[in-house]
Protein backbone atom coordinates (compact mmCIF):
# COMPACT_ATOMS: atom_id res chain seq x y z
CA UNK A 1 0.00 0.00 0.00
CA UNK A 2 1.90 2.75 -0.03
CA UNK A 3 2.29 5.07 -0.62
CA UNK A 4 4.20 2.08 -0.89
CA UNK A 5 7.94 2.12 -1.32
CA UNK A 6 7.32 0.34 -4.59
CA UNK A 7 9.63 -0.19 -7.51
CA UNK A 8 7.54 2.22 -9.54
CA UNK A 9 7.61 4.93 -6.90
CA UNK A 10 11.31 4.61 -6.22
CA UNK A 11 12.14 4.54 -9.90
CA UNK A 12 10.05 7.64 -10.46
CA UNK A 13 12.07 9.62 -7.92
CA UNK A 14 15.33 8.23 -9.22
CA UNK A 15 16.48 6.22 -6.22
CA UNK A 16 15.65 2.64 -7.17
CA UNK A 17 19.20 1.50 -7.80
CA UNK A 18 20.40 2.86 -4.49
CA UNK A 19 17.37 1.79 -2.50
CA UNK A 20 17.24 -1.83 -3.57
CA UNK A 21 19.79 -3.23 -1.07
CA UNK A 22 18.58 -1.00 1.71
CA UNK A 23 14.99 -2.15 1.66
CA UNK A 24 15.85 -5.64 2.81
CA UNK A 25 15.69 -5.17 6.55
CA UNK A 26 17.67 -8.30 7.30
CA UNK A 27 20.43 -7.51 4.82
CA UNK A 28 23.87 -6.71 6.17
CA UNK A 29 24.12 -3.10 7.37
CA UNK A 30 26.24 -0.70 5.36
CA UNK A 31 29.77 -0.29 6.76
CA UNK A 32 29.04 3.43 7.03
CA UNK A 33 25.67 3.17 8.76
CA UNK A 34 25.13 1.57 12.16
CA UNK A 35 21.57 0.54 12.98
CA UNK A 36 20.66 2.69 16.01
CA UNK A 37 19.11 1.41 19.19
CA UNK A 38 15.32 1.56 19.13
CA UNK A 39 15.05 1.00 15.38
CA UNK A 40 13.51 -2.23 14.12
CA UNK A 41 15.34 -4.40 11.62
CA UNK A 42 19.01 -5.21 11.08
CA UNK A 43 19.56 -3.76 7.62
CA UNK A 44 20.91 -0.43 6.48
CA UNK A 45 18.17 2.11 7.33
CA UNK A 46 19.37 4.79 4.91
CA UNK A 47 16.40 4.46 2.56
CA UNK A 48 13.67 2.97 4.75
CA UNK A 49 14.38 3.61 8.44
CA UNK A 50 11.39 5.86 9.13
CA UNK A 51 9.13 3.83 6.84
CA UNK A 52 9.76 0.46 8.45
CA UNK A 53 9.64 1.91 11.96
CA UNK A 54 6.31 3.59 11.25
CA UNK A 55 4.72 0.41 9.94
CA UNK A 56 6.06 -1.58 12.88
CA UNK A 57 4.63 0.80 15.47
CA UNK A 58 1.29 0.91 13.68
CA UNK A 59 1.21 -2.86 13.60
CA UNK A 60 2.01 -3.25 17.25
CA UNK A 61 -0.52 -0.64 18.31
CA UNK A 62 -3.26 -2.22 16.26
CA UNK A 63 -2.45 -5.58 17.78
CA UNK A 64 -3.06 -4.17 21.22
CA UNK A 65 0.59 -3.68 22.12
CA UNK A 66 2.09 -0.53 23.54
CA UNK A 67 5.30 0.02 21.58
CA UNK A 68 8.54 0.35 23.52
CA UNK A 69 9.26 3.95 24.54
CA UNK A 70 12.69 3.86 22.90
CA UNK A 71 11.13 2.82 19.59
CA UNK A 72 8.65 5.69 19.66
CA UNK A 73 11.35 8.10 20.78
CA UNK A 74 13.57 7.04 17.91
CA UNK A 75 10.87 7.81 15.38
CA UNK A 76 9.97 11.13 16.97
CA UNK A 77 13.64 12.08 17.03
CA UNK A 78 13.84 11.72 13.26
CA UNK A 79 11.53 14.70 12.73
CA UNK A 80 12.95 17.98 11.48
CA UNK A 81 12.06 21.29 13.14
CA UNK A 82 9.68 22.14 10.27
CA UNK A 83 7.71 18.91 10.85
CA UNK A 84 9.04 16.90 7.91
CA UNK A 85 10.76 13.51 7.96
CA UNK A 86 13.44 12.11 5.71
CA UNK A 87 13.90 8.41 5.07
CA UNK A 88 16.63 8.38 7.72
CA UNK A 89 18.72 10.90 9.64
CA UNK A 90 22.09 9.56 10.72
CA UNK A 91 22.61 12.34 13.27
CA UNK A 92 19.19 13.48 14.50
CA UNK A 93 20.81 15.78 17.06
CA UNK A 94 22.04 17.89 14.15
CA UNK A 95 19.51 20.33 12.69
CA UNK A 96 18.07 19.50 9.27
CA UNK A 97 19.46 21.54 6.39
CA UNK A 98 18.83 21.92 2.68
CA UNK A 99 21.00 18.92 1.88
CA UNK A 100 18.60 16.56 3.68
CA UNK A 101 15.95 15.16 1.36
CA UNK A 102 12.71 15.19 3.32
CA UNK A 103 9.77 13.49 1.62
CA UNK A 104 6.01 13.18 1.87
CA UNK A 105 5.93 9.38 2.20
CA UNK A 106 8.19 9.17 5.25
CA UNK A 107 6.42 12.15 6.83
CA UNK A 108 2.93 10.76 6.24
CA UNK A 109 3.85 7.28 7.44
CA UNK A 110 5.41 8.69 10.63
CA UNK A 111 2.36 10.87 11.24
CA UNK A 112 0.07 7.84 11.06
CA UNK A 113 2.28 5.86 13.43
CA UNK A 114 2.70 8.63 16.00
CA UNK A 115 -1.03 9.36 15.94
CA UNK A 116 -1.66 5.69 16.73
CA UNK A 117 0.83 5.50 19.60
CA UNK A 118 -0.70 8.53 21.32
CA UNK A 119 0.92 11.29 23.33
CA UNK A 120 2.70 12.77 20.29
CA UNK A 121 0.07 15.22 19.11
CA UNK A 122 2.58 18.01 18.67
CA UNK A 123 4.75 15.96 16.34
CA UNK A 124 1.72 14.78 14.36
CA UNK A 125 0.41 18.33 14.01
CA UNK A 126 3.76 19.62 12.75
CA UNK A 127 4.01 16.79 10.24
CA UNK A 128 0.52 17.50 8.88
CA UNK A 129 1.22 21.23 8.69
CA UNK A 130 4.32 20.54 6.61
CA UNK A 131 2.40 18.18 4.33
CA UNK A 132 -0.24 20.84 3.75
CA UNK A 133 2.48 23.37 2.92
CA UNK A 134 3.81 21.23 0.05
CA UNK A 135 0.48 20.26 -1.50
CA UNK A 136 0.41 20.68 -5.28
CA UNK A 137 -2.08 22.87 -7.10
CA UNK A 138 -3.90 19.80 -8.43
CA UNK A 139 -4.62 18.77 -4.83
CA UNK A 140 -2.09 15.93 -4.68
CA UNK A 141 1.46 15.31 -3.53
CA UNK A 142 4.68 14.09 -5.06
CA UNK A 143 7.29 11.97 -3.29
CA UNK A 144 9.62 14.94 -3.01
CA UNK A 145 8.08 18.43 -2.82
CA UNK A 146 8.04 20.22 -6.15
CA UNK A 147 7.46 17.17 -8.34
CA UNK A 148 4.32 16.09 -10.14
CA UNK A 149 1.62 14.51 -8.00
CA UNK A 150 1.50 10.71 -7.91
CA UNK A 151 -1.18 8.33 -6.71
CA UNK A 152 0.98 6.62 -4.08
CA UNK A 153 2.19 9.76 -2.34
CA UNK A 154 -1.24 11.40 -2.48
CA UNK A 155 -2.81 8.33 -0.92
CA UNK A 156 -0.37 7.97 1.97
CA UNK A 157 -0.83 11.66 2.79
CA UNK A 158 -4.60 11.19 2.81
CA UNK A 159 -4.03 8.49 5.41
CA UNK A 160 -1.99 10.88 7.53
CA UNK A 161 -4.61 13.61 7.32
CA UNK A 162 -7.32 11.18 8.36
CA UNK A 163 -5.21 9.84 11.23
CA UNK A 164 -4.72 13.40 12.49
CA UNK A 165 -8.47 14.01 12.48
CA UNK A 166 -8.58 16.21 9.37
CA UNK A 167 -11.02 15.72 6.51
CA UNK A 168 -8.89 15.28 3.37
CA UNK A 169 -11.71 16.78 1.29
CA UNK A 170 -11.17 20.07 3.12
CA UNK A 171 -7.42 20.18 2.49
CA UNK A 172 -7.29 22.19 -0.72
CA UNK A 173 -4.96 24.21 -2.89
CA UNK A 174 -6.31 26.24 -5.80
CA UNK A 175 -9.69 24.74 -5.00
CA UNK A 176 -8.46 21.17 -5.49
CA UNK A 177 -8.48 18.40 -2.87
CA UNK A 178 -6.41 15.19 -2.88
CA UNK A 179 -9.50 13.34 -4.09
CA UNK A 180 -9.47 15.50 -7.21
CA UNK A 181 -5.85 14.49 -7.82
CA UNK A 182 -6.68 10.78 -7.55
CA UNK A 183 -9.68 11.14 -9.85
CA UNK A 184 -7.43 12.76 -12.47
CA UNK A 185 -5.13 9.70 -12.36
CA UNK A 186 -7.95 7.17 -12.86
CA UNK A 187 -8.13 5.48 -16.26
CA UNK A 188 -11.52 5.65 -18.04
CA UNK A 189 -13.38 2.33 -18.19
CA UNK A 190 -13.17 2.18 -22.00
CA UNK A 191 -9.38 2.43 -21.99
CA UNK A 192 -7.02 -0.53 -21.70
CA UNK A 193 -6.63 -1.07 -17.94
CA UNK A 194 -9.81 0.89 -17.32
CA UNK A 195 -10.58 1.58 -13.66
CA UNK A 196 -6.95 1.38 -12.58
CA UNK A 197 -4.92 4.34 -11.44
CA UNK A 198 -1.71 5.51 -13.03
CA UNK A 199 1.26 6.35 -10.83
CA UNK A 200 1.70 9.57 -12.81
CA UNK A 201 0.95 10.52 -16.42
CA UNK A 202 3.79 9.49 -18.73
CA UNK A 203 5.88 12.03 -20.65
CA UNK A 204 3.12 12.37 -23.23
CA UNK A 205 0.45 12.81 -20.58
CA UNK A 206 -1.00 9.33 -21.07
CA UNK A 207 -2.29 7.35 -18.12
CA UNK A 208 -1.00 3.78 -17.84
CA UNK A 209 -2.44 1.27 -15.39
CA UNK A 210 -0.23 0.57 -12.39
CA UNK A 211 -1.32 -2.10 -9.90
CA UNK A 212 0.71 -0.67 -7.03
CA UNK A 213 -0.70 2.81 -7.55
CA UNK A 214 -4.17 1.29 -7.91
CA UNK A 215 -4.00 -0.52 -4.57
CA UNK A 216 -2.79 2.66 -2.89
CA UNK A 217 -5.42 4.70 -4.68
CA UNK A 218 -8.30 2.53 -3.48
CA UNK A 219 -7.42 3.27 0.14
CA UNK A 220 -6.75 6.92 -0.63
CA UNK A 221 -10.05 7.41 -2.43
CA UNK A 222 -11.83 5.76 0.52
CA UNK A 223 -10.09 8.16 2.91
CA UNK A 224 -8.22 5.38 4.69
CA UNK A 225 -4.66 4.93 5.89
CA UNK A 226 -2.59 1.79 6.39
CA UNK A 227 -5.13 0.26 8.79
CA UNK A 228 -8.31 -0.78 6.98
CA UNK A 229 -11.10 -3.26 7.53
CA UNK A 230 -13.61 -4.95 5.26
CA UNK A 231 -15.97 -2.42 3.74
CA UNK A 232 -19.40 -2.44 2.14
CA UNK A 233 -19.69 -4.29 -1.16
CA UNK A 234 -19.51 -1.96 -4.18
CA UNK A 235 -22.57 -1.22 -6.28
CA UNK A 236 -20.93 -2.70 -9.41
CA UNK A 237 -18.59 -5.64 -9.90
CA UNK A 238 -17.13 -4.13 -13.05
CA UNK A 239 -15.81 -0.69 -13.94
CA UNK A 240 -18.72 1.79 -14.07
CA UNK A 241 -18.43 4.63 -16.57
CA UNK A 242 -18.62 8.16 -15.19
CA UNK A 243 -17.65 11.45 -16.80
CA UNK A 244 -16.43 12.89 -13.54
CA UNK A 245 -16.21 9.97 -11.09
CA UNK A 246 -16.75 10.59 -7.41
CA UNK A 247 -14.07 9.36 -5.03
CA UNK A 248 -16.25 6.34 -4.22
CA UNK A 249 -16.52 5.52 -7.91
CA UNK A 250 -12.75 5.90 -8.27
CA UNK A 251 -12.27 3.40 -5.44
CA UNK A 252 -14.85 0.95 -6.77
CA UNK A 253 -13.50 1.03 -10.33
CA UNK A 254 -9.96 0.56 -9.05
CA UNK A 255 -11.18 -2.34 -6.92
CA UNK A 256 -12.74 -3.94 -9.99
CA UNK A 257 -9.40 -3.69 -11.80
CA UNK A 258 -7.55 -5.34 -8.90
CA UNK A 259 -10.15 -8.09 -8.59
CA UNK A 260 -9.66 -8.95 -12.26
CA UNK A 261 -5.88 -8.79 -11.88
CA UNK A 262 -5.80 -11.47 -9.17
CA UNK A 263 -8.68 -13.57 -10.53
CA UNK A 264 -6.53 -16.11 -12.38
CA UNK A 265 -3.35 -16.58 -10.35
CA UNK A 266 -4.30 -15.03 -7.02
CA UNK A 267 -1.40 -12.59 -7.09
CA UNK A 268 0.06 -9.57 -8.86
CA UNK A 269 3.20 -9.58 -10.96
CA UNK A 270 6.20 -7.29 -10.65
CA UNK A 271 6.78 -5.04 -13.64
CA UNK A 272 10.32 -3.72 -13.20
CA UNK A 273 11.69 -2.39 -16.49
CA UNK A 274 13.99 -4.89 -18.14
CA UNK A 275 13.33 -7.61 -15.58
CA UNK A 276 11.43 -10.86 -15.97
CA UNK A 277 7.97 -10.68 -14.45
CA UNK A 278 7.64 -12.53 -11.16
CA UNK A 279 5.14 -12.70 -8.30
CA UNK A 280 5.00 -9.47 -6.33
CA UNK A 281 4.35 -10.32 -2.70
CA UNK A 282 4.17 -6.78 -1.39
CA UNK A 283 1.77 -5.40 -3.93
CA UNK A 284 -0.36 -8.52 -3.58
CA UNK A 285 -0.65 -7.83 0.14
CA UNK A 286 -1.58 -4.25 -0.65
CA UNK A 287 -4.20 -5.54 -3.05
CA UNK A 288 -5.70 -7.72 -0.32
CA UNK A 289 -6.17 -4.66 1.89
CA UNK A 290 -7.54 -2.57 -0.95
CA UNK A 291 -9.97 -5.23 -2.12
CA UNK A 292 -11.24 -5.84 1.40
CA UNK A 293 -11.67 -2.14 2.08
CA UNK A 294 -13.70 -1.87 -1.13
CA UNK A 295 -15.92 -4.75 -0.03
CA UNK A 296 -14.56 -7.28 -2.54
CA UNK A 297 -14.16 -10.08 -0.03
CA UNK A 298 -13.80 -13.10 -2.31
CA UNK A 299 -10.91 -11.84 -4.47
CA UNK A 300 -9.25 -10.49 -1.33
CA UNK A 301 -9.40 -13.92 0.30
CA UNK A 302 -8.11 -15.61 -2.84
CA UNK A 303 -5.07 -13.35 -2.94
CA UNK A 304 -4.57 -13.83 0.79
CA UNK A 305 -4.65 -17.61 0.37
CA UNK A 306 -1.93 -17.40 -2.27
CA UNK A 307 0.21 -15.29 0.02
CA UNK A 308 -0.14 -17.72 2.89
CA UNK A 309 1.22 -20.50 0.73
CA UNK A 310 4.06 -18.55 -0.83
CA UNK A 311 5.10 -15.41 1.06
CA UNK A 312 6.66 -16.80 4.24
CA UNK A 313 10.30 -16.95 3.06
CA UNK A 314 9.99 -13.54 1.44
CA UNK A 315 8.66 -11.97 4.63
CA UNK A 316 11.50 -13.49 6.63
CA UNK A 317 14.04 -12.01 4.26
CA UNK A 318 12.34 -8.62 4.09
CA UNK A 319 12.06 -7.84 7.79
CA UNK A 320 9.76 -5.66 9.91
CA UNK A 321 7.97 -3.68 7.21
CA UNK A 322 7.10 -6.92 5.43
CA UNK A 323 5.70 -8.55 8.56
CA UNK A 324 3.68 -5.43 9.30
CA UNK A 325 2.23 -5.17 5.82
CA UNK A 326 1.35 -8.84 5.76
CA UNK A 327 -0.51 -8.60 9.01
CA UNK A 328 -2.39 -5.62 7.71
CA UNK A 329 -3.68 -7.90 4.97
CA UNK A 330 -4.74 -10.46 7.58
CA UNK A 331 -6.57 -7.83 9.60
CA UNK A 332 -8.36 -6.48 6.55
CA UNK A 333 -10.08 -9.80 5.86
CA UNK A 334 -10.54 -10.85 9.49
CA UNK A 335 -7.77 -13.46 9.65
CA UNK A 336 -5.31 -13.95 12.50
CA UNK A 337 -1.53 -13.47 12.10
CA UNK A 338 -0.49 -15.83 14.88
CA UNK A 339 -0.08 -18.80 12.55
CA UNK A 340 1.11 -17.86 9.09
CA UNK A 341 2.17 -21.07 7.43
CA UNK A 342 3.50 -22.25 10.80
CA UNK A 343 5.07 -18.89 11.70
CA UNK A 344 3.73 -16.23 14.05
CA UNK A 345 4.03 -12.92 12.23
CA UNK A 346 3.51 -11.18 15.56
CA UNK A 347 6.46 -12.85 17.25
CA UNK A 348 8.58 -12.42 14.15
CA UNK A 349 7.88 -8.69 14.05
CA UNK A 350 8.40 -8.07 17.75
CA UNK A 351 11.71 -9.92 17.64
CA UNK A 352 13.07 -7.33 15.22
CA UNK A 353 13.59 -4.70 17.94
CA UNK A 354 12.67 -3.59 21.47
CA UNK A 355 9.83 -5.65 22.91
CA UNK A 356 6.44 -3.94 23.21
CA UNK A 357 4.04 -4.50 26.10
CA UNK A 358 0.46 -5.68 25.82
CA UNK A 359 -2.00 -3.03 27.00
CA UNK A 360 -3.67 -4.10 30.23
CA UNK A 361 -7.04 -2.94 28.91
CA UNK A 362 -6.65 -5.10 25.81
CA UNK A 363 -4.99 -8.22 27.17
CA UNK A 364 -7.28 -10.92 28.56
CA UNK A 365 -5.33 -13.95 29.87
CA UNK A 366 -6.61 -17.27 28.65
CA UNK A 367 -7.70 -19.94 31.12
CA UNK A 368 -4.86 -22.30 32.05
CA UNK A 369 -6.46 -25.28 30.42
CA UNK A 370 -6.56 -23.38 27.10
CA UNK A 371 -3.19 -21.71 27.39
CA UNK A 372 -1.41 -24.00 24.96
CA UNK A 373 -4.05 -23.60 22.25
CA UNK A 374 -4.03 -19.82 22.49
CA UNK A 375 -0.33 -19.23 22.14
CA UNK A 376 -0.62 -17.85 18.66
CA UNK A 377 -2.79 -14.88 19.68
CA UNK A 378 -5.70 -12.85 18.38
CA UNK A 379 -4.24 -9.52 17.36
CA UNK A 380 -2.80 -8.21 14.14
CA UNK A 381 -0.18 -5.89 12.64
CA UNK A 382 -0.32 -3.34 9.79
CA UNK A 383 1.87 -2.10 7.25
CA UNK A 384 4.41 -1.65 3.79
CA UNK A 385 8.18 -1.69 2.87
CA UNK A 386 9.72 -3.73 0.10
CA UNK A 387 12.78 -5.73 -0.87
CA UNK A 388 14.80 -4.85 -3.96
CA UNK A 389 11.94 -2.76 -5.27
CA UNK A 390 9.23 -5.35 -4.61
CA UNK A 391 6.60 -4.92 -1.88
CA UNK A 392 5.39 -7.06 0.94
CA UNK A 393 2.76 -9.74 1.32
CA UNK A 394 1.34 -12.44 3.51
CA UNK A 395 -1.43 -14.69 4.62
CA UNK A 396 -2.63 -16.35 7.75
CA UNK A 397 -4.25 -19.68 8.40
CA UNK A 398 -7.96 -19.87 9.07
CA UNK A 399 -7.42 -21.28 12.52
CA UNK A 400 -8.70 -18.85 15.14
CA UNK A 401 -5.82 -18.85 17.58
CA UNK A 402 -4.69 -16.01 19.80
CA UNK A 403 -1.45 -14.53 18.49
CA UNK A 404 1.50 -13.77 20.74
Amino acid sequence: MNVRRSAAALAAVGVLAAAAPATAADASPSPKVTVPSGLYGKGDPTYDGVWRQSLTLLAQRTLGYRPAAEAVDWLTGQQCANGAFAAFRTTPAKACDDRLKTDTNSTAAAAQALAATGGRGGAVGKAVDWLKSVQNKDGGWSYYPGGASDANSTSVVIGALAAAGADPADVRTSGKSPYDALSALALPCAQDGGGALAYQPDKKGKLLANADATAAGVLGALGKGFVAESGKAPANDACAKAGHPTRTQVADNAGAYLAAAVAHSGHLQSTLPGAKAQPDFGNTADAVVALAADGRTEPAKKAYAWLEKNAGPWAKQSGPAAYAQLILAAHAIGEQPGDFGGTSLVRALNAQGPAPQMDAATHKPAPKEKEEDSRTGVWWIVGVGLVAGIGIGFLLSGRKKRQL
